[in-house]
């Protein structure tokens, strides 16, 4: 069963999440360079604070709490000490390029949270191999907004059907790690149908996924809509429970489902661009 991740620093809207199956909170502090690479792209950039950490790890009874950090910089050391001490389960390193930058951060968390990096650029992904075997690891990621872009490509999801996910779910079996990508719209909704996102993590036994802004419905008074998001990961969960009993032929099916659209997307996008 996938692990769903949450991103929100609302401990309120956390404590929820996890009571209607939300099985980790996820506080982002990344905010160095992330403007300026995304600035041009549809995509959420948050305002967490380093005392967020505290604030949602209280709300907490059961699931666990992820804290994503800058990427590398005279501040990590600081930054990994006030997060483990805030409550952190486990960390996230974003944008590094290599095994021996992990390494480093590695070294710094001293064994006292698990690491969760972040791979999202192209060189890093080329290092899979001695990125899995780094001391205190124990999940990959795949983010693919950044990777995409740093590969060059037009739409986040091509990786899902060029090979570069398959490879990395064999990398990651191949060291025993839990691994996950990208994030998952509510099932019918997103450019590629959340459905179809979900069935690709389940033909290759991912573990780990994101819940994208679909999932973030406001009321009028700006207040989450809890009934809807409770309702939207019910039936992620249902969609995942069928997609689990497919039949060979169901999977290739769906396979080629999602290519298709893929391509749509890729396509219209091209188009744009001329």
């Amino acid at each position: 069963m996938l692990k769903l991740m949450l991103i929100t620093n609302d401990p309120d809207f956390a404590k929820f999440a996890e009571g209607v199956g939300v099985n980790r909170i996820f506080v982002d502090l990344e905010i160095n360079g992330k403007l300026a690479r995304q600035q041009h792209l549809d995509t959420f950039i948050t305002s967490h604070k380093m005392d967020d950490v505290a604030k949602v790890k209280r709300a907490l009874s059961k699931a666990e709490l992820l804290v994503r950090l800058n990427p590398l910089y005279d501040g990590t050391e600081r930054e990994i000490d006030q997060a483990i001490e805030a409550g952190a389960d486990f960390l996230m390193l974003p944008m590094f390029t290599s095994a021996t930058q992990l390494q480093q951060f590695s070294t710094m968390v001293r064994g006292r949270a698990g690491i969760v990096p972040l791979i999202e650029t192209a060189a890093a992904f080329e290092d899979l191999d001695r990125i899995a075997q780094v001391p205190g690891v124990t999940e990959l990621f795949v983010g693919l907004n950044d990777l995409h872009l740093d590969m060059g490509m037009d739409f986040m999801f091509e990786p899902l059907i060029d090979g570069k996910i398959q490879h990395f779910a064999e990398c990651s079996k191949q060291y025993d790690k839990p691994f996950g990508f990208g994030g998952v719209a509510r099932m019918g909704e997103g450019l590629v149908s959340g459905r179809a996102v979900v069935s690709e993590h389940v033909r290759l036994g991912s573990e780990l996924v994101i819940l994208s802004r679909t999932f973030y419905r406001k009321e009028d008074d700006g207040q989450h809509d809890l009934e809807a998001f409770a309702e939207a990961i019910a039936q992620l969960r249902e969609a995942e429970r069928i997609l689990m009993q497919r039949s060979s032929e169901q999977v290739r099916d769906d396979q080629e489902e999602l290519r298709k659209s893929v391509n749509i997307v890729v396509e219209k996008k091209r188009a744009l661009a001329q």
